[in-house]
């Protein structure tokens, strides 16, 4: 799992050791609510970054190419692209406005010379084509080349038009529209194996969609009881399996997960495994059904385990297993005890997504505090790491963090009192083929990569 920059360690060996590579972003203390990064996604080569914000903009960075004369840079990420995918819109038949936050972005297999990509808000789908132009075509016998109309009786000879080069020009440009297929907010979007069909996932429903067909989906999973007042349980994330086109999973506010066969049959209301890991009666509290919503599931690369995230730990699942996880991983757990004030200031409704590292040894997942946490699943180690300016010179190491619970705390440890519970690392994205880790903190997007030995 070396970096693509050469020099990195062999697969999975340096899992969780890391040097800052690049911060981009503001550093202005009043962070404008537009500019806080909603999401996070590697493209399949990981040579493309994209994020998404509150404020309807997806910024997209590039991997530059190795240069020889800086062997350090290993391929530094800079700005490719940047445009708006979604604007505030209002529903006048709900009076309802709909933001304009990019809820997730995820990447098609490149098929061509030009990337594309799916972004989600509350409500529509775009499907978005970026393409570069480094040419340009002179000499048209119809119009001049400022692109007016030329007089037909003055044209007296026929001319070739010729390519000509210009300076690089990407453009992003939307290729479709998918509207009006969910009543509620669209929490999950996911590109199935075939590459024809994404699925699309609300609190109570998931369609399937074709992405050459915008005016009509299929509706796999409806969980809407006839009655409102019956609704125990609302659908958090979805996801399809990465090699089996006809399996997904998709996950509940109650802590279970669903896997379903969509050639068992068209709707998929039954499912064809249930991952539910039996509550410890001893530490039921007032809390325990909030904090065992699950936020977040990925199958691995593999597509033989799935992760799931609850409020307070990790979760790795053997799809051939439904009773028990393999792994529980905890996160911080030295929350627990502070539930009641994270409660009244609404940071127990956070949803904290994860990730795993592309040989699938190690797994990744965000605290507060700036905080982020790894798990080797190897060597069962695990390490807390911080994404801040302090320590963010290039190369520089990231040194482990330790949260300290009693009454007497080491020098390099902090509080749990002091934790910042506004700054909160919510999203983050590990490169696909190697050591490099993207982590949004607000509005500031840092990378890391493996440390060089």
């Amino acid at each position: 799992m070396a970096g693509a920059g050469g020099g990195g360690c062999p697969a999975g060996a340096n899992d969780l050791q890391w040097c800052f590579s690049q911060v981009k972003g503001a550093i202005d203390e009043d962070v404008a609510e537009a500019d806080i990064i909603s999401t996070v996604e590697f493209n399949y080569s990981g040579d493309l970054l994209a994020t998404g914000d509150k404020g309807g903009r997806v910024v997209i960075f590039q991997r530059e190419q190795e240069n020889k004369s800086r062997p350090h840079s290993r391929g530094e990420y800079n700005v490719y692209s940047t445009f708006q995918s979604h604007e505030p819109e209002f529903d006048y038949l709900k009076s309802l406005e709909i933001e304009e936050k990019i809820n997730k972005i995820r990447w098609l297999p490149q098929q061509n010379a030009a990337q594309f990509l799916l972004s989600t808000n509350d409500k529509t789908i775009k499907l978005w084509k970026i393409s570069e132009r480094d040419k340009r075509a002179e000499g048209y016998n119809l119009k001049d080349e400022d692109g007016r109309l030329r007089d037909p009786f003055r044209i007296t000879a026929l001319r070739v038009p010729i390519l000509k080069p210009m300076d690089l020009m990407v453009e992003a440009s939307p290729r479709r529209i998918f509207a009006n297929a969910h009543t509620y907010h669209i929490n999950s979007i996911s590109v199935n194996s075939d590459h024809e069909t994404y699925l699309s996932a609300d609190d109570l429903r998931i369609n399937l969609w074709h992405l050459e067909i915008t005016d009509r989906s299929f509706n796999i999973v409806d969980m809407k009881p006839a009655n409102m007042e019956e609704l125990t349980e609302v659908i958090t994330a979805a996801e399809f399996h990465p090699h089996q086109c006809n399996v997904f999973v998709h996950s509940s506010s109650k802590g279970t997960t669903r896997l379903c066969d969509m050639r068992s049959s068209a709707l998929c209301d039954t499912h064809s495994k249930f991952f539910e890991e039996p509550e410890d009666p001893s530490s039921r509290s007032f809390f325990s059904e909030i904090i065992s919503s699950i936020s977040d599931v990925k199958f691995s690369h593999s597509g033989r385990y799935m992760m799931t995230r609850d409020y307070l730990s990790v979760k790795v699942w053997d799809l051939n297993m439904e009773s028990r996880p393999v792994e529980t991983h905890q996160v911080h757990e030295y929350l627990r005890s502070k539930l009641c004030s994270l409660y009244e200031n609404d940071c127990i409704f956070d949803k904290f997504e994860c990730c795993w590292s592309g040989s699938d040894s190690a797994i990744m997942t965000g605290s507060y505090n700036n905080f982020f946490r790894m798990f080797d699943r190897n060597t069962r180690r695990d390490v807390t790491l911080e994404a801040s300016r302090e320590n963010s010179k290039p190369r520089a190491s990231l040194k482990p963090r330790k949260v300290c619970t009693g009454a007497k705390r080491k020098r390099d440890e902090i509080s749990v009192d002091s934790l910042d519970f506004s700054k909160k690392i919510l999203h983050t994205a590990w490169h696909p083929a190697g050591n490099v880790i993207a982590v949004a903190a607000t509005n500031n997007l840092y990378i890391f990569q493996d440390k060089v030995n």
